[in-house]
């Protein structure tokens, strides 16, 4: 196959990698338009181009917001310009480029980590809003011209079809960085070394420390169990919250929680190995729009999950699908504390779930990157 493309992604990371590596075995020239690169482990192939934009800003929602739309208008210029003829691969961030299919005749996929306008709700945004409205409209433009519509689960699925036809859109879930790796053994983890952890039950929470993600709930957790001295909490991760977190942890006096800044890339899989319970959190306002990519990585680190989430999230779906774990409600902290309590105690049973964790990310690995292309190449 040959032809030229251009992927559209204001962050990218292993994934769009993957991605990007299989487009590149049959397309003439493969262009990437970005504001970051972040490498885990695979490399970019040497021969894709790239034309960096400003990077996205993880920080308050005003940063995030100014750093869309300053990447929108540099991704609308680059493309009116330099790659106007050029097949395009709009990719969720920012989670507006793709509004801008229609100015341009070639042809064009759109893969959706997270679904907008749906997720505007998070901010407050209600389906009545002027932008809310705007916003599916050119959703249903832009999505029947497309040539493929990609996104992560049947959930999500169900959300799109409000905006274009069943046979548009193709569902491929992610998979992880660290396919393949075995479990580091905590007796080899250095991080429980470093912070004297060994011999501990450690429930995790790994990631983004924002508004949405109800981090608190962790440290409410640490409040009720602080008296078992041999459960600690460990929440790694940055974000506005985490001044928020650390002044509940201060304000409390727990011992037993643990506020680390986020892990450099060649130390995650060893972070998250560091856990017995991994600890996912979803926004119950957007239950069916989005499944944490870092689930996957949860997975391949062989780990039981706590997810709190609505009921009919994708996530909880998923650890029903594949006994990886259970999922709770915000407001049922004693049923949290009983879950982490029987995983301590009943060895039987964690290691039940923790094997099934490693059965389902074999599901999850870097195969499904080559089901990008040959869906996108043959669009049937």
């Amino acid at each position: 196959m040959s032809g030229k493309i251009v992927f559209i992604n204001q962050a990218t990371g292993y994934l769009t990698i993957d991605i990007i590596n299989e487009f590149i075995k049959e397309y003439d020239e493969v262009v990437l338009i970005t504001g970051s690169i972040r490498v885990q482990d695979i490399h970019p192939d040497r021969r894709v181009k790239v034309d960096y934009i400003t990077r996205y800003n993880r920080g308050s929602n005003i940063r995030k917001l100014s750093s869309w739309l300053i990447g929108t208008l540099q991704i609308y210029y680059l493309l009116s310009v330099k790659y106007r003829k050029y097949e395009k691969f709009y990719i969720s961030i920012p989670p507006s480029s793709y509004l801008m299919s229609n100015i341009f005749s070639a042809d064009y996929a759109i893969l959706l980590f997270d679904l907008y306008p749906e997720a505007l709700r998070s901010f407050g945004i209600r389906d009545s809003n002027p932008l809310f409205r705007w916003w599916s409209r050119r959703n249903r433009k832009a999505f029947s011209r497309s040539k493929r519509v990609f996104t992560l689960s049947g959930k999500m699925k169900g959300e799109l079809l409000k905006f274009c036809e069943p046979e548009k859109v193709s569902v491929i879930p992610n998979w992880s960085a660290f396919s393949g790796l075995q479990p580091i053994g905590k007796e080899e983890n250095r991080l429980l070394s470093l912070h004297g952890l060994r011999g501990k039950f450690v429930v995790q929470y790994s990631g983004n420390i924002g508004h949405t993600h109800r981090v608190e709930t962790v440290v409410e957790l640490a409040e009720q169990l602080k008296y078992s001295s041999d459960i600690v909490f460990m929440i790694i991760g940055r974000g506005e919250r985490v001044n928020v977190i650390s002044s509940m942890i201060r304000d409390k006096n727990l011992d037993n929680c643990l506020l680390l800044p986020f892990r450099p890339d060649d130390e995650l899989f060893e972070s998250l190995c560091a856990a017995d319970l991994a600890v996912v959190t979803l926004d119950d306002r957007t239950p069916d729009i989005s499944v944490p990519s870092k689930i996957y990585n949860i997975l391949a680190a062989g780990l039981p999950v706590m997810s709190i989430a609505a009921e009919n999230s994708g996530i909880s779906l998923l650890l029903r699908e594949h006994e990886a774990g259970v999922n709770f409600d915000k407001s049922d902290l004693a049923g949290m504390r009983a879950y982490i309590e029987k995983l301590k105690s009943d060895t039987a049973y964690r290691s039940r779930l923790s094997a099934n964790s490693l059965s389902a990310s074999l599901v999850y690995t870097r195969a499904n990157a080559r089901q990008y292309l040959e869906l996108y190449r043959n669009n049937n």
